[in-house]
């Protein structure tokens, strides 16, 4: 079973980090997040930095068999992730649509 749960979450993290790097490449965003992505690069990243949050999470802690320090490296690593992410849903600074007069 250990070997079941092992493939399939190195399947999961593949195909997280392909998407990350298609979107990064191409500007592709997964149907489930394209309505509301407004940065594919910035959410490209985060796709990244979670699939390596997971795999050094999973990897050195719960597969692993104990609890290693190094695991909450990659808790800390899948919060980042998800701070991107979100960022990628907010619209960026746009230094031409911004006046610094107020008239």
């Amino acid at each position: 079973m250990h070997m079941v749960l092992v493939v399939a979450a190195t399947v999961l993290f593949g195909l997280l980090a392909a998407a990350g790097v298609a979107s990064l490449t191409t500007g592709w965003v997964a149907p489930w997040g394209r309505a509301r992505v407004l940065r594919p690069k910035l959410w490209g990243y985060g796709c990244l930095l979670g699939a390596a949050g997971w795999a050094v999470f999973i990897y050195l802690g719960p597969l692993a068999g104990g609890h290693n320090l190094l695991a909450w490296l990659g808790w800390l690593g899948i919060m980042a992730a998800l701070r991107l992410r979100v960022l990628s849903e907010r619209p960026g600074r746009d230094s031409a649509a911004t006046t610094t007069t107020s008239s």
